[in-house]
């Protein structure tokens, strides 16, 4: 089988390689040139754990090339996938289509043969059809379906997520579409991986409803760790007793400065603004969305109360920009609010992340950027853990000791363990959990700001 992939973002190129590693010819296609060159010279534009291996591997294998002809992706191919983003409009938050359909019309022109074209993309509820009308309106004579397949792709996990799915969610209507759809994801369908077929709506809310349903339990816990740190409960106590019921699950049971990245924020956000638009609010969805926001806002005075209330010429080292681990990807991270939140009040800023700093460099000024984990703690008067990456996970903490001046630390990730940290004699304050050497007065200050 032959497939093109329009657009070599997050989703299509990881996307079009694991259809290679399936044994699919796939031809990514792209308008910019510069990154169809670096693809082809074996760069990867996107930092992803094991995709430049796989790249390169099925280019080898012949199975998978990179061009910007439109025409050379489409042209004899049993399906194309539209994998273009949609970035939230500024005005509104509803998913903006306009890549999407300006693709379609321009796979429209090249349409010879029957061809599958495929929603890659996150997309609102009615987008399927409205793409046919567009394709059907540039080429009133294309023979073709159009197919809602959402992405399930988490960032730093995307190739296990594709290779190895939890489902694949298909919203088709002909079985000829069905029938291409089924040879495509072959290998999966033999290891018997549940393949979801419904129709091209229901497809397109599975995608919004699944990511909006995870950043509620994430913002639902966050609110219980809320209620820890004022009764004296244990957060990690109560998500294990939780998650131990096979009806809850202990996934997204984990407090922290609440969710962000490229795909949350920006399917919240689409969702209420979906269920305005067909008079079904999704009034959960929308608190959701406003606890979040107010959340990462609440982490900075959680910083500035555990530094007694004024950070104004205090040194603040931070770990961790990227929204979370193995991505360099910064989108809508807390980091992005924290570290302004923090500078408004005086404080001055020395941060390190292993991928993330040269894209956080275009968005944050007067930040001390460093190579290494403990060059930021050096004469700081605190330590903040944002992001919880590995190598942050097992500080020397003789050496953090020795580096700060202050010996505080304010975890947002609950990486350490109390009983270690109170050995050592921190004062350290994390995520609903019960704070040592001072903590409660600092808890006790959030509540009273509130």
């Amino acid at each position: 089988m032959k497939i093109g992939v329009v657009g070599t973002g997050y989703v299509g190129l990881v996307s079009g390689t694991c259809f290679a590693e399936f044994g699919v010819e796939v031809v990514c296609v792209d308008k910019d040139a510069r990154k169809i060159e670096m693809l082809k010279r074996g760069g990867i534009p996107i930092y992803e754990p094991g995709l430049d291996d796989l790249v390169a591997k099925q280019v080898k294998a012949g199975r998978l090339s990179f061009t910007t002809d439109l025409a050379e992706a489409v042209r004899d191919a049993d399906a194309v996938f539209i994998a273009v983003g949609t970035p939230p409009r500024v005005e509104d938050g509803q998913a903006d289509l306009t890549y999407v359909f300006q693709a379609a019309e321009e796979i429209a022109q090249h349409l010879t043969g029957y061809t599958v074209i495929v929603d890659k993309s996150t997309v609102p509820v009615g987008t399927a059809r409205r793409v046919a009308e567009a394709i059907r309106k540039a080429n009133p004579n294309a023979d073709f379906d159009v197919v809602s397949n959402p992405e399930f792709l988490r960032e730093g996990a995307a190739i296990d997520d594709f290779l190895r799915p939890d489902r694949v969610v298909v919203g088709v209507e002909s079985e000829r579409a069905r029938e291409v759809m089924r040879q495509l994801y072959r290998p999966l369908y033999i290891n018997e991986t549940p393949m979801v077929m419904t129709s091209p709506e229901s497809a397109e809310i599975i995608k919004y409803a699944s990511n909006a349903f995870l950043a509620a339990k994430i913002t639902f816990i966050n609110e219980i760790a809320n209620l820890c740190e004022a009764a004296g409960g244990n957060v990690q106590d109560v998500a294990k007793g939780m998650g131990l019921d096979g009806r809850i699950g202990s996934k997204f049971l984990h407090a922290g400065p609440g969710y962000g990245g490229s795909c949350f924020p920006k399917d919240t956000l689409a969702l209420v603004q979906i269920g305005q638009n067909f008079g079904a609010p999704q009034t959960l969805v929308d608190k959701v969305v406003e606890i979040n926001h107010d959340r990462q806002r609440e982490m900075a005075d959680r910083v500035i109360a555990a530094c007694g209330g004024d950070v104004k010429g205090k040194k603040i080292a931070v770990l961790g920009i990227a929204f979370k681990p193995n991505t360099d990807d910064i989108r809508e991270a807390p980091s992005l609010v924290i570290i302004p939140e923090l500078q408004k009040a005086g404080a001055k800023i020395a941060a390190h992340d292993p991928v993330a700093m040269e894209n956080a460099k275009k968005v944050l000024s007067d930040v001390e950027w460093c190579d290494d984990a403990y060059a930021p703690m050096r004469d700081a008067d605190a330590l903040v853990i944002v992001t919880e990456w590995n190598e942050f996970r097992g500080l020397q903490l003789d050496r953090v000791e020795e580096l700060l001046k202050s010996k505080t630390i304010v975890d947002l990730r609950n990486i350490y363990k109390l009983p270690e940290m109170q050995a050592r004699g921190f004062r350290y304050i994390s995520i609903g959990r019960p704070a040592l050497d001072g903590g409660q007065a600092v808890s006790q200050k959030l509540r009273a700001a509130s």
